[in-house]
């Protein structure tokens, strides 16, 4: 069954249109208000793409939008409609898999995301393999076969050779290198299934994903998502992240499952707050004339998030694949987006509309304390 699209007949292009690149976040099922975000933006029209890049999730909804934009240019279709069919289409096989039986849902969701749920069958068989409150037993031992349900999932989806064949669209992949931590960016003929698949690679569960010889784990711990190639290998200023992530929790966890959460979130967050504060310093001394802005770009961002209303999805979701859940948060990415053009699209090419320095960067400086004058005997 043809998915459906929302009918809602997109405005023409203006001639003006600013190209901008699309930074988007990894965060397992929560990925799909990311697909509301693209199809929101694709259904506008008012914007076109230059460069994505994606980690995990995040590169899961780059290579869907490019293998749709590819589809397009080789049988003379829309791109824009052939994207939003492309995105519907990969979740909506999210969701058939999720319609199997818990038994045989559970390693597709092991790959997915964390899995949440302590009753259920994908849990205990996540907690038996990873053991993580008792003995440490890697999945080189629990998984030896390296079952991989997601990766022939993503291989019938996507035209990766049609993707690489793109000229106006850069698509970038991250995976974070084993042997060296850094994040390694994936594009071009480089881009293939076991590039995504690496970039999805939860080290507890799964073995390293082996490319050309060397082994990698999922890039959210390097970049989530690697905004570095949209700076130096794309040319436009203007830089979109799309954050499924939050930054800030106003409650302390207490649980195990909270903790474990919590701790997730600072961790895959950390590479994103890393390369915003490289953007910012070069941003002031851009703005102090103490850089030369023919060598140095003056990086316009731009942030479309669920805030709040997003919060309220425990991170345990991000493994479901219920259909209503999935609905709901698409729903939600497209209400975002129309807002955030609504509010914003006119600042594109003119001026930022993230205050970097107050929604990422902490305190820097040192406090002062003095120290108690000592009179002489």
């Amino acid at each position: 069954m043809k998915p459906q699209l929302h009918s809602l007949t997109p405005p023409p292009p203006a001639h003006n249109s600013p190209a901008i690149n699309l930074a988007l976040q990894g965060g397992g099922s929560h990925g799909a208000f990311t697909w509301g975000v693209l199809d929101a933006l694709l259904e506008d029209g008012r914007v076109s793409f230059e460069g994505i890049s994606g980690t995990s999730a995040g590169a899961m909804n780059a290579v869907a939008l490019a293998h749709g934009y590819a589809q397009a240019h080789e049988q003379g279709r829309d791109p824009r409609e052939a994207a939003r069919e492309s995105l519907a289409n990969f979740w909506t096989g999210i969701v058939s898999m999720g319609a199997l039986s818990e038994a045989q849902r559970a390693p597709f969701e092991m790959l997915f995301g964390r899995i949440g749920g302590a009753n259920s069958i994908a849990s205990l068989w996540t907690n038996a393999m990873t053991s993580f409150w008792s003995s440490a037993v890697s999945p080189y031992q629990s998984n030896p076969f390296d079952l991989n349900p997601l990766r022939n999932f993503v291989a019938k989806q996507i035209d990766f050779e049609a993707v690489a064949r793109l000229r106006k669209l850069k698509v970038f992949v991250v995976a974070t290198r084993v042997t060296t931590g850094k994040a390694e960016v994936f594009s071009g003929d480089r881009l293939t299934v076991d590039a995504v698949m690496a970039s999805a690679c939860i080290p507890t569960i799964f073995k390293a994903v082996e490319i050309d010889g060397d082994h990698f784990w999922d890039g959210g711990y390097s970049g989530n998502p690697a905004i570095h190639p949209l700076i130096y290998d794309c040319s436009g200023r203007d830089i979109l992240l799309v954050q499924i992530n939050p930054i800030r929790r106003d409650k302390v966890p207490t649980t195990s499952a909270q903790i474990m959460d919590r701790l997730n979130e600072v961790t895959f967050n950390a590479g994103l707050i890393a390369e915003m504060r490289a953007i910012d310093f070069v941003k002031r001394l851009l703005a102090e004339g103490k850089l030369d802005p023919a060598h140095y770009k003056d990086v316009l961002m731009h942030r479309i998030d669920g805030g709040e209303a997003l919060e309220a999805f425990a991170a345990s979701t991000k493994s479901s694949t219920k259909a209503s859940l999935i609905h709901t948060l698409r729903d939600l990415g497209r209400a975002q987006a129309r807002i955030w053009l609504a509010e914003h699209h006119h600042e594109l090419g003119v001026s930022s509309s993230v205050n970097i320095k107050k929604d990422y960067l902490d305190d820097m400086r040192v406090p002062v304390t003095r120290r108690p004058m000592v009179r002489a005997a």
